[in-house]
Protein backbone atom coordinates (compact mmCIF):
# COMPACT_ATOMS: atom_id res chain seq x y z
CA UNK A 1 0.00 0.00 0.00
CA UNK A 2 1.08 3.82 -0.22
CA UNK A 3 0.15 6.76 1.16
CA UNK A 4 -0.43 9.67 -1.26
CA UNK A 5 -0.58 13.34 0.90
CA UNK A 6 -1.69 16.65 -0.01
CA UNK A 7 -0.80 19.85 1.09
CA UNK A 8 -1.81 23.46 0.96
CA UNK A 9 -5.86 22.43 0.82
CA UNK A 10 -6.75 24.55 2.87
CA UNK A 11 -6.62 28.69 2.85
CA UNK A 12 -6.01 29.68 6.31
CA UNK A 13 -3.00 27.44 6.39
CA UNK A 14 -2.04 28.49 3.52
CA UNK A 15 -1.75 32.08 5.21
CA UNK A 16 0.08 30.87 8.32
CA UNK A 17 2.75 29.07 6.40
CA UNK A 18 2.88 32.13 3.46
CA UNK A 19 2.26 29.64 1.11
CA UNK A 20 0.97 30.38 -2.46
CA UNK A 21 -2.82 29.43 -3.10
CA UNK A 22 -2.21 26.52 -5.28
CA UNK A 23 -4.03 26.05 -8.63
CA UNK A 24 -3.88 22.33 -8.51
CA UNK A 25 -3.63 19.64 -5.52
CA UNK A 26 0.07 19.63 -4.03
CA UNK A 27 0.72 16.02 -3.88
CA UNK A 28 3.95 13.92 -2.16
CA UNK A 29 4.05 10.82 -0.54
CA UNK A 30 5.26 8.33 2.15
CA UNK A 31 6.17 5.07 2.46
CA UNK A 32 4.72 2.15 4.54
CA UNK A 33 7.29 2.56 7.17
CA UNK A 34 5.58 6.25 7.97
CA UNK A 35 2.38 4.72 9.35
CA UNK A 36 2.09 4.68 13.34
CA UNK A 37 -1.02 2.79 13.84
CA UNK A 38 -3.00 1.85 17.09
CA UNK A 39 -2.24 4.99 19.28
CA UNK A 40 1.30 3.69 19.68
CA UNK A 41 3.50 6.69 20.84
CA UNK A 42 5.04 8.72 18.44
CA UNK A 43 9.10 9.13 19.23
CA UNK A 44 10.77 12.68 18.39
CA UNK A 45 13.44 12.00 15.82
CA UNK A 46 16.87 13.12 16.24
CA UNK A 47 16.92 15.24 12.95
CA UNK A 48 14.73 18.00 13.78
CA UNK A 49 14.13 20.70 16.50
CA UNK A 50 11.18 21.76 15.28
CA UNK A 51 8.63 18.86 14.79
CA UNK A 52 4.50 20.26 13.73
CA UNK A 53 1.25 18.19 14.09
CA UNK A 54 -1.02 18.88 11.03
CA UNK A 55 -4.33 17.02 11.85
CA UNK A 56 -6.01 16.03 8.33
CA UNK A 57 -9.07 13.49 7.20
CA UNK A 58 -7.76 10.50 5.66
CA UNK A 59 -9.39 8.26 2.71
CA UNK A 60 -9.01 4.63 2.89
CA UNK A 61 -9.36 3.10 -0.99
CA UNK A 62 -11.37 0.33 -1.57
CA UNK A 63 -11.18 -0.33 -5.40
CA UNK A 64 -8.47 -0.72 -7.63
CA UNK A 65 -9.18 2.61 -10.25
CA UNK A 66 -6.42 4.86 -12.55
CA UNK A 67 -7.85 8.35 -14.57
CA UNK A 68 -11.14 8.32 -12.42
CA UNK A 69 -13.88 10.88 -12.88
CA UNK A 70 -14.76 12.98 -10.08
CA UNK A 71 -18.61 12.19 -10.47
CA UNK A 72 -17.09 8.49 -9.73
CA UNK A 73 -14.69 8.90 -6.99
CA UNK A 74 -17.41 7.89 -3.88
CA UNK A 75 -17.43 4.80 -5.57
CA UNK A 76 -13.42 3.91 -4.44
CA UNK A 77 -13.91 4.75 -0.57
CA UNK A 78 -16.34 3.82 1.72
CA UNK A 79 -14.25 5.06 5.10
CA UNK A 80 -12.91 8.41 6.53
CA UNK A 81 -10.21 8.54 9.16
CA UNK A 82 -8.39 11.09 10.93
CA UNK A 83 -4.76 11.41 10.99
CA UNK A 84 -1.52 13.13 11.80
CA UNK A 85 1.08 14.35 9.08
CA UNK A 86 4.17 14.57 11.11
CA UNK A 87 6.37 17.17 9.78
CA UNK A 88 10.02 18.23 10.16
CA UNK A 89 9.33 22.04 9.93
CA UNK A 90 13.11 22.80 10.14
CA UNK A 91 14.01 20.61 7.25
CA UNK A 92 11.17 21.79 5.26
CA UNK A 93 11.96 25.34 5.62
CA UNK A 94 15.66 24.78 4.59
CA UNK A 95 14.71 22.14 1.81
CA UNK A 96 12.60 24.50 0.64
CA UNK A 97 14.72 27.20 0.81
CA UNK A 98 17.32 25.46 -1.40
CA UNK A 99 14.45 24.63 -4.04
CA UNK A 100 15.68 21.33 -3.04
CA UNK A 101 12.76 17.96 -2.62
CA UNK A 102 11.71 17.85 1.11
CA UNK A 103 10.38 13.93 1.28
CA UNK A 104 12.86 13.70 4.49
CA UNK A 105 10.96 15.96 6.62
CA UNK A 106 7.56 14.46 5.37
CA UNK A 107 8.20 10.66 4.91
CA UNK A 108 10.34 9.55 7.95
CA UNK A 109 9.19 6.64 9.69
CA UNK A 110 6.01 7.08 12.18
CA UNK A 111 5.03 9.98 10.13
CA UNK A 112 2.01 9.07 9.47
CA UNK A 113 -0.17 8.33 12.39
CA UNK A 114 -3.88 6.54 10.83
CA UNK A 115 -6.43 6.91 13.81
CA UNK A 116 -9.65 5.33 13.28
CA UNK A 117 -12.38 5.40 10.39
CA UNK A 118 -15.89 5.73 10.14
CA UNK A 119 -18.21 4.70 7.53
CA UNK A 120 -19.05 7.34 4.83
CA UNK A 121 -22.88 6.19 5.15
CA UNK A 122 -22.60 7.54 9.46
CA UNK A 123 -20.99 10.85 8.21
CA UNK A 124 -23.90 12.25 6.17
CA UNK A 125 -22.63 14.90 3.62
CA UNK A 126 -18.93 14.38 2.75
CA UNK A 127 -18.19 17.80 2.31
CA UNK A 128 -19.01 18.98 5.73
CA UNK A 129 -17.37 16.82 8.42
CA UNK A 130 -15.65 18.58 11.10
CA UNK A 131 -12.70 17.51 13.37
CA UNK A 132 -10.72 19.12 15.27
CA UNK A 133 -7.26 18.05 17.08
CA UNK A 134 -6.46 18.44 20.99
CA UNK A 135 -3.56 19.13 22.52
CA UNK A 136 -3.13 18.61 26.26
CA UNK A 137 -7.16 18.86 26.96
CA UNK A 138 -6.89 22.29 24.80
CA UNK A 139 -8.29 22.57 20.85
CA UNK A 140 -5.42 23.79 18.72
CA UNK A 141 -7.03 22.50 15.32
CA UNK A 142 -10.43 22.86 13.69
CA UNK A 143 -11.46 21.92 10.52
CA UNK A 144 -14.22 20.63 8.06
CA UNK A 145 -14.04 19.34 4.66
CA UNK A 146 -16.31 22.16 3.20
CA UNK A 147 -13.17 24.10 3.92
CA UNK A 148 -10.90 22.33 1.12
CA UNK A 149 -9.69 24.61 -1.75
CA UNK A 150 -9.97 20.85 -3.89
CA UNK A 151 -12.56 18.15 -2.30
CA UNK A 152 -12.28 14.85 -1.84
CA UNK A 153 -13.40 13.67 -5.04
CA UNK A 154 -11.27 15.92 -6.76
CA UNK A 155 -8.37 14.79 -5.20
CA UNK A 156 -9.21 10.78 -5.63
CA UNK A 157 -9.66 12.28 -9.55
CA UNK A 158 -6.20 14.30 -9.96
CA UNK A 159 -4.29 11.66 -7.73
CA UNK A 160 -5.71 8.71 -9.99
CA UNK A 161 -3.72 10.31 -13.20
CA UNK A 162 -0.40 9.89 -12.08
CA UNK A 163 -1.05 6.54 -9.64
CA UNK A 164 -3.08 3.58 -9.93
CA UNK A 165 -5.00 3.70 -6.45
CA UNK A 166 -5.14 0.20 -4.93
CA UNK A 167 -6.86 -1.33 -2.33
CA UNK A 168 -5.56 -0.25 1.27
CA UNK A 169 -4.11 2.96 -0.13
CA UNK A 170 -4.33 5.99 2.04
CA UNK A 171 -4.97 9.50 0.63
CA UNK A 172 -4.14 12.29 3.61
CA UNK A 173 -6.30 15.58 2.41
CA UNK A 174 -4.47 18.31 4.19
CA UNK A 175 -4.79 20.21 7.46
CA UNK A 176 -6.46 23.53 8.59
CA UNK A 177 -4.72 26.25 10.66
CA UNK A 178 -3.77 26.00 13.90
CA UNK A 179 -0.49 23.40 13.41
CA UNK A 180 2.48 23.59 15.66
CA UNK A 181 5.75 21.92 17.61
CA UNK A 182 5.17 19.07 19.69
CA UNK A 183 7.44 18.18 22.49
CA UNK A 184 8.00 15.32 25.26
CA UNK A 185 5.31 14.15 27.39
CA UNK A 186 2.18 16.02 25.23
CA UNK A 187 -0.68 13.88 24.27
CA UNK A 188 -2.67 14.19 21.18
CA UNK A 189 -6.47 13.47 20.66
CA UNK A 190 -8.38 13.48 17.35
CA UNK A 191 -11.72 13.78 17.14
CA UNK A 192 -14.43 13.80 13.63
CA UNK A 193 -17.51 15.67 15.24
CA UNK A 194 -17.44 14.33 18.92
CA UNK A 195 -16.07 10.61 18.24
CA UNK A 196 -12.92 10.11 19.22
CA UNK A 197 -10.21 8.96 16.40
CA UNK A 198 -7.00 8.68 17.98
CA UNK A 199 -5.03 9.39 21.56
CA UNK A 200 -1.57 8.96 21.73
CA UNK A 201 1.00 10.38 23.64
CA UNK A 202 5.01 12.19 22.28
CA UNK A 203 8.04 11.02 23.65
Amino acid sequence: MKIIAIGQNYTEHNKELNSKHPTEPVVFMKPDSAILKNNKPFYLPDFSEDLHYETELIIKINRLGKHIAPNYAQRYFAEIGLGVDFTARDLQRRLKASGHPWEVAKAFDNSAVIGGFLPVAELGDIHQIEFRLDLNGVTVQQGNSSEMIFPIEELIAYTSRFFTLKIGDILFTGTPAGVGPVKVGDRLEGYIFDKKMFDFKIK
